[in-house]
């Protein structure tokens, strides 16, 4: 069976193909909310400086100028590949101009993890082609190692000015220019010429590289058109306006941006739908709980565009929470993991009157494929289906289920689905099939489509990552399901679950549980280990049970929030076999 969108989300509008995205985002032209009455794009959370989108129009244009004496770049000759920029910084209120200046040159940019190692930065470097790095003081270290390692010129990197207010110290190289020289220089050079596009060049031209280790294996460059923002830009303006027009009568929303704009989340809904929309985002440059609060407070943010950890670390700081005004807020959206019902309530038991919305996307799908609507919130659900999207159920021997409350992993089709991974057609081929219905993109996720009995609409469920899934008896239990009622005990401050071997039954749960303060100090660990497994026992069906707890201090975690099972499940597998141990039931 197909799912689609509900009968009551408008018809989506078809996606422009010939335009690169900057111009759909800052053109009214193109649909966007008019510019007298928009919002300033981007706000700095820190210093309260913004530039209108006409400033950033200039700026977009300067910078492309500046850059096309730099490296030699021109509108209309060389290929997209020979210009790439790959830009490694923390979160600015120019990240996205800087992408739309290359954009503007016909070239790719590639947003970077801050995160990165050298030797991970330098694999982006050498993997996307890159010829230029823009990047911060802070990681300035970072980058002009990995551009040994790649190959790029010390000349080529370029500083931007980012409202850190614990920067790392960093000496900066005598001649390195930094983002305004770039700009101030362009405002003397000749005007670009035109970017004639022909029809459909939207759909085959790469505007965004974006690493992803996708269903499995090492990180892949994933290409992604500008046709594939327009069109996710598009998809969820589309989902939300019969709500805004009657809600708000269309008002324009003060958003939170703290979340990375190198991730596709922060990139696409927080980025480019917020501008589209006229909104205005509260850039931080990373998330740190006390800032977040004071812009929240500050700039009235209506909307909090957060995820799953940050829900959590609300939750077990309630008390520094009631330190400010939190009243703004209306709506808090998460997204790149799944989030427990448990963390919902416990949120919501404070601030009854938020609403905690989920959505539901990969960077395969430039990104929101389903999302909460504002007017059928059903907790734990991922939400409708985004008008242009469609989803099929696909059992492991590869047959559509149709029964709803069926998992299997789940297939999508959608305007925003990407062209494929850069140079690996093996992979490609892996994930994206064609048939009879259309060209599909194969997520790795466990899902299923269940009916709200509240609004009888179809919204999407996520159960866990498919290779995560713990087989107990041929039994399966998700990680997140554990995670999301683990952490509603008083003594877990934060946890991961993962599948360990067991004689009997296959495999079996084993909790990672960072303790909160009073474990150790108050309450003894062994102790409280095992009322941490009664909890669940008391809770959850027999095979569900965790078997095992190990209080570690931190969960490693991807900057989107996603918990990385993986070095946990290595860690406890190097562990086992050094002393040839099994779960025991």
């Amino acid at each position: 069976m197909i799912f689609k969108s509900p009968s009551w989300v408008p018809k989506l509008p078809p996606p422009p193909d010939s335009i690169p995205v900057s111009e759909f985002i800052l053109n009214e032209k193109y649909g966007r909310r008019s510019l007298k009455d928009s919002r300033d794009p981007y706000t700095c959370g820190l210093t309260g400086k913004s530039y209108s989108t006409e400033q950033i129009r200039a700026r977009r244009d300067d910078l492309a100028k500046s850059l096309r004496e730099e490296l030699g770049w021109q509108v209309s000759s060389g290929s997209a590949y020979e210009k790439v920029g790959v830009i490694f910084c923390l979160n600015t209120i120019d990240l996205m101009m800087i992408s739309w200046a290359i954009h503007r040159l016909n070239g790719i940019s590639s947003p970077a993890n801050a995160a990165y190692s050298p030797s991970e930065l330098a694999f982006q470097l050498k993997t996307s082609r890159a010829k230029c790095i823009f990047t911060c003081s802070a990681l300035l270290p970072t980058a002009v190692e990995a551009a040994k390692i790649a190959g790029v010129p010390e000349h080529a990197i370029y500083l931007c000015p980012v409202s850190d207010p614990s920067p790392k110290a960093a000496q900066i190289p005598s001649g390195m220019k930094n983002l305004e020289e770039l700009i101030s220089r362009g405002k003397g050079l000749l005007d670009l010429e035109d970017q004639i596009w022909s029809a459909e060049q939207g759909k085959i031209q790469t505007a965004f590289i974006c690493y992803s280790s996708g269903t499995s294996g090492l990180p892949k460059g994933v290409e992604i058109s500008h046709f594939n923002i327009i069109s996710n830009v598009l998809q969820r303006t589309t989902f939300e306006a019969p709500w805004r027009k009657q809600h708000t009568n269309d008002a324009t929303e003060v958003v939170m941006g703290c979340l990375p704009f190198s991730h596709i989340y922060g990139l696409v809904l927080i980025c480019h739908t917020s501008t589209y929309r006229g909104d205005q985002v509260i850039v931080l440059p990373k998330f740190d709980l006390v800032n977040f609060l004071k812009s929240i407070e500050g700039f009235k943010i209506y909307e909090l565009f957060v995820v799953p950890p940050i829900v959590v670390l609300m939750t077990k700081n309630l008390e520094v929470l009631r330190n400010y005004d939190l009243s703004s807020v209306k709506f808090l959206y998460t997204g790149a993991a799944p989030l427990g019902k448990e963390s919902v309530m416990a949120m919501q038991s404070v601030y009854p009157d938020w609403q905690v919305c989920q959505a539901y996307g990969l960077t395969e799908s430039a990104t929101v494929v389903s999302s909460t609507s504002r007017a059928d919130n059903w907790h734990g659900s991922s939400g409708s289906l985004l008008p242009g999207a469609e989803v099929r159920i696909v059992s492991a021997d590869g047959k559509d289920i149709e029964e709803y409350d069926s998992p299997g992993e789940l297939w999508v089709k959608a305007p925003s689905v990407v062209i494929g991974y850069l140079d690996n057609e093996k992979a490609t081929k892996e994930t994206f099939v064609e048939d009879q219905h259309g060209r599909w993109l194969k997520t790795g996720d466990e899902g299923e489509m269940r009916v709200c009995p509240a609004s009888g609409n179809e919204h999407v469920w996520i159960v866990d990552r498919i290779k995560e899934l713990i087989k107990v008896n041929g039994n399966q239990v998700a990680p997140a399901e554990l995670e999301g009622h683990l952490l509603s005990h008083p003594y877990v401050s934060d946890c991961a679950v993962i599948s360990i071997p067991n004689e009997v039954s296959g495999e079996a749960p084993k909790a990672y549980v960072v303790k909160s303060n009073g474990v150790g100090k108050t309450v003894d660990e062994e102790a409280a280990k095992r009322e941490i497994m009664e909890h669940v026992k008391k809770h959850k069906t027999k095979y569900k049970w965790v078997q095992e707890i190990e209080f570690i201090d931190t969960i490693p975690k991807s900057p989107s929030g996603k918990i990385l099972r993986r070095i946990l499940r290595d860690s406890d597998r190097a562990q086992r076999k050094k002393q040839c141990i099994y779960a025991k039931i």
